[in-house]
């Protein structure tokens, strides 16, 4: 039997504004799509948030068994500067700025984001689409939307019609804003457009002679408008209604709120059942931003190259402080708050690596089973990070004291133990077991204090002091090193 069939999962689901208990559209079967990254610069701290937080989402509803088929895109045409439907496309304009050929700003960061997403440990999607391979679906689903007068041309471009959806459906159900309201506080740039009405969005923009991302279609040589690429890949992969939409809180107005009008005009009913939204980040408690300086990449937080923090930290601790507060919290990142995740993880390390040593016999003196309900009720109440955590702690606290006090623990016990906190940090957060930078920085050490006692073992045995140099040798031996003199000098293994 599956996990999921004895677990009641609740989430919370924006378009609704509460938790709700998750049933998927299919027996065991979940579709999840995740708007992906605009690959036009280096991915910053704040968006590896919200990828992580539905990594974490994503391994805990594979841990319970469901098959998940998760689609996250990537978006390398159509977004244009300052998320408008007016001014340059972000690559295009990256492309122009440093005299390359748009893909290969698409190439570089896109390689960049699998590169830190890797680091993370973020599993990748099932499915990875781009927005230039489906320009073909994209014209259709366009051609669909101005068949059913929910769309209307100008000059090669095609707008949706917002106040013509609006009659027959809602527009505005997920951000909660009143389409009159939005209208009148726009008014003033109606004669600065030429689209009929303010709040109506591209669904394909008629390119400029100097654009240099283009395609022909029905209306002339253009781009597609960025919230339809996400429309046409969820529903292609996913079906034309699926189960989770994610993405960032600053995605929900307009684009997925322009998603969800797309979906209902071209298929007459909403496409997802579930919209989940991950927080952002702050930075000593400001806003991340790259203008004001307030800001740091994944990588200088890695290296220890940043003004903020007092050294560099591992992507596994990156990670388990961003696990510390609920996907739906904002989260502030502080060079104390990151020291607090370094030792606390370090804690559960420890603890973990206690459990072969705890006395066995044929009862117990906690219960265990208990506990471990403790860590499946915070994980089923909308991923709560945060008092999963404090359970692993409390397992923690359990394993020190059966290993200090002499207490016992029967083998059914102990497997159920060690499956349970290892499940849930490894696999369900994706805390790797060990950590691989401080693996590395361990070994440059190493080498750094052998390359010192080599050399002075060389000065012993230029002196011809061979009891000093023996007595190395020696010691280093006995310590499990062995020292190989060469030709070119000496070197070492390890046992």
């Amino acid at each position: 039997m599956a996990l999921y069939q004895d677990q009641q999962l609740k989430l919370y689901n924006s378009i609704a504004g509460e938790k709700q208990v998750f049933k998927p559209i299919h027996e065991g079967r979940i579709g999840m799509y995740v708007c992906g990254p605009t690959v036009y610069s280096n991915v910053h701290l704040g968006n590896c948030r919200t990828f992580i937080s539905f990594d974490m989402i994503y391994r805990y509803l594979t841990h319970l068994g469901y098959k998940v088929r998760y689609v996250r895109n990537i978006t390398d045409a159509g977004h244009l500067t300052d998320d408008a439907d007016e001014g340059e496309d972000k690559i295009s304009k990256k492309a122009r700025l440093e005299k390359l050929e748009p893909m290969e700003v698409v190439q570089q960061y896109t390689l960049d984001f699998h590169n830190v997403m890797q680091r993370f440990n973020n599993f990748p999607p099932s499915i990875e689409p781009t927005a230039t391979g489906h320009i073909v679906e994209q014209i259709e689903i366009i051609k669909t939307i101005l068949d059913k007068g929910y769309a209307y041309e100008r000059n090669g471009s095609i707008y949706f019609d917002v106040l013509k959806f609006n009659k027959d459906h809602q527009y505005g159900k997920l951000s909660g804003r009143n389409l009159e309201d939005m209208i009148t506080s726009t008014r003033e740039l109606e004669a600065q457009s030429e689209k009929d009405n303010p709040q109506d969005f591209a669904l394909w923009k008629k390119a400029s002679p100097a654009h240099i991302m283009r395609w022909p279609s029905p209306w002339g040589d253009g781009f597609p408008g960025w919230h339809l690429e996400c429309t046409v890949m969820s529903s292609k992969y996913l079906g034309e209604t699926f189960d989770i939409h994610g993405g960032g809180m600053d995605l929900k107005f307009p684009h997925h709120e322009c998603e969800i009008a797309q979906g209902e005009a071209a298929h007459g009913h909403s496409p997802v059942n579930y919209w989940m939204h991950a927080n952002m980040l702050t930075l000593e408690g400001k806003k991340m931003s790259k203008s004001t300086g307030n800001s740091i990449l994944p990588q200088e937080l890695f290296s220890g190259d940043n003004d903020f923090m007092e050294k560099a930290f591992s992507p596994s601790i990156v990670r388990f402080f961003m696990m510390q507060a609920q996907y739906r919290s904002v989260l502030d990142f502080s060079n104390d708050a990151i020291m607090a995740a370094e030792k606390g993880l370090s804690r559960l390390r420890e603890a973990i690596s206690l459990l072969d040593h705890l006395k066995v016999s044929k009862t117990s003196t906690v219960n265990i089973k208990a506990w471990s309900d403790k860590c499946y009720a915070a994980m089923n109440d909308d991923f709560n990070t945060p008092i999963l955590i404090a359970e692993l702690f409390e397992g923690a606290k359990i394993i020190h004291s059966i290993n200090e006090e002499n207490e016992s623990i029967t083998a059914e016990d102990l497997e159920v133990f060690e499956t349970t906190i290892k499940a849930f940090l490894y696999d369900v957060l994706g805390i790797k077991a060990t950590d691989q930078t401080e693996d590395a920085k361990g070994t440059q050490h190493m080498d750094a204090a052998m390359k010192l006692i080599i050399d002075l073992r060389a000065t012993a045995r230029a002196r011809k002091d061979w009891e000093t140099s023996d007595k190395i040798r020696d010691e280093l031996q006995g310590a499990g090193i062995q020292l190989k003199d060469g030709a070119e000098g000496t070197t070492y293994t390890t046992k």
